[in-house]
Parts: C-alpha cells; sequence; structure tokens
C-alpha cells in the first residue's frame, strides 16, 4: 500500500498550515498535559517510579514519563521507539525483536541487559521473557542512572516501567487499525468491565501486527524478514474489601518471523544496496511467550502491602536451519529446534512489598520488601558446517551440538526512606541485599555425513558459582521555591554474574564463572515549573563509573555469548528536557542528552595477543540525542472535533557497535509527521515515518554484520473509543 504521494504533497499544506494556525484553540491531551478551556497549564503528573504514588517533579532522580495521549500521538509501537526520544537513551535490535537499550553509555549485548523492563510491576527477567511489543499502554516512566536499591539485578543503566491501562467501573471499549508500506496491518482492540459493580471487573485487549519484509532475498528473490504476530493483555481485578483487593492478569506474545536477521555481511554492500541481502538458508522463527502475575494488595492505616507473583515463559525457535555466514553458499547453518523440552525458558519471581501509608502525614516516609526469583534455561544448539565450509574450517559436512543446563535461583532484601529534615529539605536513604546461586552443566556432541555416528566432543560436566551485590542508595532533595525542585543524589546498581556457555572454540572453555559489573553514579538535578506552569524545565548532571565491565564477545559460528570481566567505564553527561504550553493549543516538548562514555581501561585476548582498547567509546551509545515535537490543536465548530498536526525531529549522535570503534554510524536525523481529526468517539490519522527516507545503522555487529534501521513508511490509522 502506498501513501507516500499523498502524504508528501498533504505534509506541504500541513507546514504552511503551522505558519498561519489561528491562535484561539484549545488543545488535545497528547502528553503529560491536562489542557483545559480556561488555562494552558501543565498538570502535575504522577508516577510510581519508586514504587509509590508521587509526583514527578518531586522525585530526586531523573525520570521521564509519557502517558497514554503521548505514546499514541509518538506512534510508541515497540520499547524500540522510545530511542533518542528519552535523552541518552539508545534501542534497537538485529532482527529478532531482542531489543539491546542503553541509557547514560550503560550497555551490553549478552541477554542480561543493563537496562531492567518491569511491566505491571513484574520485572521481565532478561531477554529471553520480556514482550517488546506496546499497546493499551497508559503509562511508560523511564528512570536514568543505577536502580539498584529498588529494582536489583541488571538495572545498572535504568529501568523502563510499562503501566497498561485496567480496566474500572466504567464499561468501556476501543478499536484502531493502522494500515501502511510494505503492507503494514496492526489491528489493536480491547474491552474493559465491570462484572459486578465496585467488586469484580474484567479487561482484554489484543493486538494483531503483520508487514512485509523490508528487506528483500536475492537468493529467492523473495521478501525477507516478513513477519506477523498476535499479542493480548487479560486483567480480572477484585476488590475483596475495603483493605484488600486481587488482581490476576495474563499477557502473552506469539509471534512468527520469516527472517529473523536480516544482516549485511560488508557495510559497504549494507549502505550502497540498502534493504537487500543474499542468504541460502531461509527459515521462519517461532517466538511464543507467556507472562501471567497475581497480585495481592492491602492498603491499611499504618501501611500499605503488596504481594505479586509472577510465572514467564519463552519458547522461541526456528522452523529450519537458520543461515549463520550471511551468504547465499552452504557455508555454516545454526539449528535449535529439537522439542519442547529445549530452549524454553521458565521464569518464577516474588515479591513482597511494604509501603509507609499514602495518608500518613509523617515526615518519614518508607518502602521495604524482598525478592525471589528462580529461572531453568535449558539451550540445546547445533552448528551444521554445510558443502562449502571447508572454505572457512578445513572441512565440510559435519555438525557440532551444545547443550548448556542453567539455574538460576536468588533472594533480595530491600529498603529506602525518606525522611523531612526541614520544610524544603528531605534526605533519601536506601540499601539493597542480592544473593545469587548459577549452576550450570555442559555437553557437547559431534557428527560428521555420511554415517551421522554421534561422539562426545565435551564430556557432561557441571559447575556452580554464587554471589552477592550490595546496593546503596543516598540522595537529598531540597524545594527552592513553590515551582523549583533541586537533588543530590548518589546511587548504585549492578548486572548479574555467571558462566559461560559451551561453544566450538577451543580456547573460549565452558564453565568459567564472571563476576557482577557495578556502577557507581552521582548525580545533580533541578526540576522547574515555571510561567504559571506553562512550562517545565528539568536538568541533570551525571557522572558514572563503571567496575569489573563485562564485555560480551559474540563467538561464531555458534552464535554464542561469552562475558569476561575485562574492564573500566567512565560515563559523564548531561540531560535536559523542556515541556510548554505557550499559548493554548499548541504543544512544544524538546529533550536533550549528551553523553561521553570511554573506557578507562579496556584490555581484550585476541589471535593471541592483547589488544588496548582503553579510551575507546562504548558501544550502542550516542554522543548527542535530541528530540523536537509541535502539535497544534484546533476546534472545528460546537460538536467537539479538533483538527491537529504534529511534527517531530529525532537527531541521533555518532554511535559506535564494536570495542575497537572501526564500526560506526554518523550522525542522522529523523523527521516525523502526522495530521488528523479526532473527537470523542471517532478518530483519524495520517502518519509518516523517516519522512527523508534516511538510511542509517541501527545494529551491528562486532564482526561487522550490518541491519538497517527503518525505512520510510507512510499510513493511515482510524480508531473508535466507545
Amino acid at each position: 500500500m502506498n501513501f507516500r504521494k499523498l502524504l508528501t504533497n498533504y505534509s506541504v499544506n500541513l507546514l504552511v498550515t503551522i505558519a498561519v494556525f489561528p491562535l484561539g484553540i484549545k488543545a488535545q491531551n497528547n502528553s503529560n498535559t491536562v489542557y483545559k478551556d480556561s488555562t494552558n497549564q501543565l498538570e502535575q503528573v504522577i508516577v510510581t517510579a519508586q514504587k509509590r504514588a508521587e509526583y514527578l517533579q518531586k522525585i530526586p532522580l531523573a525520570v521521564s514519563s509519557l502517558d497514554a495521549k503521548q505514546i499514541k500521538a509518538l506512534q510508541i509501537w515497540n520499547i524500540r521507539d522510545l530511542s533518542s526520544i528519552i535523552p541518552n537513551t539508545y534501542s534497537a535490535d538485529p532482527g529478532d525483536a531482542r531489543n539491546v537499550t542503553s541509557v547514560r553509555g550503560i550497555a551490553t549485548t549478552s541477554y542480561d541487559p543493563t537496562v531492567a523492563v518491569y511491566i505491571d510491576g513484574v520485572n521481565q527477567f532478561n531477554l529471553d521473557t520480556y514482550i517488546p511489543t506496546l499497546y493499551d499502554i497508559a503509562r511508560i516512566e523511564v528512570l536514568r542512572g543505577p536502580q539498584g536499591t529498588l529494582y536489583g539485578r541488571n538495572s545498572m543503566g535504568g529501568v523502563i516501567n510499562i503501566i497498561t491501562k485496567e480496566p474500572t467501573n466504567q464499561t468501556s471499549g476501543f478499536g484502531e487499525i493502522s494500515l501502511g508500506d510494505f503492507n503494514q496491518q496492526r489491528i489493536n482492540a480491547g474491552f474493559k468491565t465491570p462484572i459486578l459493580n465496585d467488586n469484580i471487573f474484567f479487561g482484554m485487549s489484543a493486538l494483531y501486527d503483520a508487514r512485509d519484509g523490508y528487506y528483500k532475498n536475492d537468493f529467492n528473490n523473495q521478501s525477507y524478514d516478513k513477519q506477523n504476530g498476535f499479542s493480548s493483555n487479560i486483567y480480572l481485578n477484585w476488590i475483596i474489601s475495603k483493605k484488600w483487593s486481587a488482581k490476576v492478569n495474563v499477557k502473552n506474545r506469539n509471534q512468527q518471523n520469516n527472517g529473523a536477521f536480516p544482516l549485511v555481511a560488508d557495510i559497504t554492500e549494507a549502505i550502497n544496496n540498502p534493504y537487500r541481502l543474499n542468504q541460502n538458508a531461509v527459515t521462519k522463527m517461532i517466538d511464543n511467550t507467556l507472562n501471567s502475575s497475581l497480585s495481592l494488595n492491602y492498603i491499611g492505616t499504618n501501611f500499605n502491602f503488596n504481594s505479586q507473583t509472577a510465572y514467564q515463559n519463552n519458547y522461541r525457535y526456528y522452523t529450519n536451519p537458520i543461515d549463520g555466514d550471511f551468504s547465499p553458499y552452504d557455508i555454516i547453518s545454526v539449528k535449535n529446534n529439537f522439542g519442547k523440552d529445549w530452549n524454553n525458558i521458565k521464569v518464577l519471581t516474588q515479591e513482597f512489598k511494604f509501603t509507609s501509608s499514602n495518608t500518613s502525614n509523617s515526615k518519614l516516609k518508607w518502602t521495604t520488601g524482598a525478592y525471589l526469583f528462580y529461572q531453568d534455561a535449558p539451550v540445546k544448539q547445533a552448528t551444521q558446517f554445510g558443502e562449502f565450509a571447508s572454505m572457512m574450517v578445513g572441512d565440510s559436512l559435519f555438525e557440532l551440538t551444545n547443550i548448556t543446563k542453567t539455574i538460576k535461583k536468588g533472594i533480595a532484601f530491600y529498603g529506602q526512606l525518606s525522611y523531612a529534615l526541614q520544610n524544603n529539605l528531605t534526605i533519601n536513604l536506601g540499601l539493597r541485599n542480592d544473593y545469587e546461586q548459577i549452576t550450570q552443566s555442559v555437553l557437547g556432541l559431534y557428527q560428521h555425513a555420511p554415517d551421522n555416528t554421534e561422539y562426545t566432543t565435551t564430556p557432561d560436566a557441571s559447575a556452580k558459582i554464587n554471589f552477592s551485590a550490595l546496593s546503596p542508595k543516598l540522595s537529598l532533595d531540597y524545594q527552592v521555591n513553590k515551582n523549583s525542585y533541586a537533588y543530590a543524589l548518589f546511587s548504585r546498581g549492578f548486572r548479574t554474574g555467571g558462566l559461560s556457555p559451551l561453544g566450538s572454540d577451543p580456547s573460549q572453555p565452558p564453565l568459567i564463572g564472571y563476576q557482577p559489573e557495578y556502577s557507581n553514579n552521582f548525580e545533580l538535578g533541578l526540576k522547574n515549573d515555571l510561567f504559571n506552569r506553562t512550562l517545565s524545565f528539568n536538568i541533570a548532571l551525571f557522572y558514572t563509573k563503571i567496575t569489573d565491565a563485562q564485555v560480551p564477545s559474540l563467538v561464531l559460528p555458534d552464535a554464542i555469548t561469552i562475558t569476561k570481566n575485562m574492564g573500566k567505564l567512565n560515563s559523564k553527561g548531561i540531560e535536559a528536557e523542556l515541556l510548554s504550553n505557550p499559548i493554548k493549543g499548541l504543544t512544544l516538548q524538546y529533550n536533550f542528552g549528551y553523553t561521553d562514555a570511554k573506557f578507562e581501561t579496556l584490555n581484550l585476548a585476541q589471535q593471541g595477543s592483547n589488544v588496548d582498547l582503553s579510551g575507546k567509546k562504548q558501544i550502542f551509545t550516542p554522543d548527542l540525542t535530541s528530540f523536537l515535537a509541535a502539535q497544534y490543536n484546533h476546534k472545528i465548530g460546537k460538536n467537539k472535533m479538533e483538527a491537529f498536526v504534529r511534527a517531530e525531529w529525532k537527531y541521533t549522535g555518532t554511535t559506535y557497535f564494536d570495542l575497537a570503534n572501526n564500526i560506526y554510524q554518523s550522525p542522522y536525523s529523523i523527521l516525523n509527521m502526522s495530521a488528523g481529526i479526532t473527537n470523542e468517539k471517532y478518530g483519524i490519522k495520517l502518519w509518516s515515518r523517516n519522512l527523508t527516507k534516511q538510511k542509517y545503522i541501527s545494529y551491528a555487529y562486532d564482526f561487522g554484520a550490518i541491519h538497517l534501521g527503518d525505512p520510510a513508511q507512510f499510513g493511515f490509522t482510524v480508531s473508535r473509543q466507545f
């Protein structure tokens, strides 16, 4: 479906409209703002970033919050869409929907992330078990900087906290259809209703999304990375009494991807001949994820209590072996389809949380709790060396199978309190202690054609490692005046350690332990609501030091990750966020981030020698992020109809993808535009993404395989509320 000519001509008219738009207008609530006919003040936003309800502008840490209407206006359909919109944030994937997300230069390509993702209070345990697709979202909070005290493991860069919409006493529903280029289809619908007024509530939303591939495979002259998926989110809430309530929530994501890794092995070819590749091994990736939870809540006079039990499961496999050399030749392919006993990851988590009463007038406010988890990860993967493998390894037509079984379990206790030393001065203290134990076993097998007799290359062996981590926090916040708020903060986070998996490279032995890495963050911030709260301006300065830095290396041809503690990294920078309603109906938003993240020490062993990479820049970390958005809303007649026009400019600075800084993307800009008409029940929007057809690297492996960012897309969205 091609909307480009229509949208390009329409965009010119919209820009003219912006220049001459009338001033007597009524705005639509599409940001952290509620607009009223009598005022254009910004609303005070409430968030739960610190696991209790607080005003955003009074939290002593850097937090960005997007509400439902702003998420819709920004067209955030996936977690990676937050990239460069949130200051000093970058997110991308190589085509398999496993996002690598960095905040403030804290990044990794391993499956244990540096930025934790929580959805409705549930920790999305690692890249295997999280759901990146977004729909029917009430709010997204991005906490920047280490959040180890309240969130624990793998939050050393920050936390993305996602809250979906819950059912209430009011029956409501919605439907939304988006169509666009590349046969883009996104059908989203939901229904919420009380089953028993003031007592039992039911809610359900679902999403079907599909598109043709952005890439074309020259090997068979067909579309590559064509995909479709189905997601659902089901709620059942029960108010048991005035003090007790319970909630059952079940989410799932089932996705099929015909070409999960659209990669080109040469950077020049990737840019000069964009969105084309040549791979002989064609397969379909099946990726099914389940995320369920049970919450019990107590709201009392002296304290509140919450218990949340969650179960996560991911089964991911390729129906046929997937291309491992990204070429048209039968050299290497990877197989992981061994039945449901393998590559079927299961995680069980339990959190108990106590907080001080919301109605208390005490100078002391506190949060304390415990977190437990258990993960079972049985992984079986075979590397197949085909007819032309002898060009690389001296032999052909054989198969190496690696089996790794991993059990992780842990427990943590945490507490945080704030105490008002004076009316305008508050101290915040926090401490968390995490303990984790990992047990891992490995087995290596070998087969060679034509007899395919199976031999053991690595006998069944196992190892165990355990470690603990302390995550303290200290901050002072000072209310300068009625509308200004300053803070100074120290916080610490950590990323979990582990054991190396089994691979075919004898120089990379399995079951070698690596320890957690730690980030110590120092931060100064100032938050302001100015000009009768028509403008908010927040600024933060930070310095983060990482010790025992974990350096992941992708080992080929097995496509496994070996991690070692190998260096120290320093990251410093500045962030600024501005949101303004200068006149009724006009919303302006500008976010800026600068990060200087480089290794103080880094020595890698490569090809039998040590390579000193000290002073090199961190990977997946733009030095600059800049985002500007402007939206006008205009009331039409007396029937509550509004027309709007919106423009967004997103700038991403120089970004490196390998530790030697040889693979990088120069600065680039993305222009998005949209316009439409809405009222309380209906809406229609025309939209464009990457209007200028910018070609850029969004993801690259350190061995040189390149994945480009999304191409230009044009489409429309229609919606109905009831």
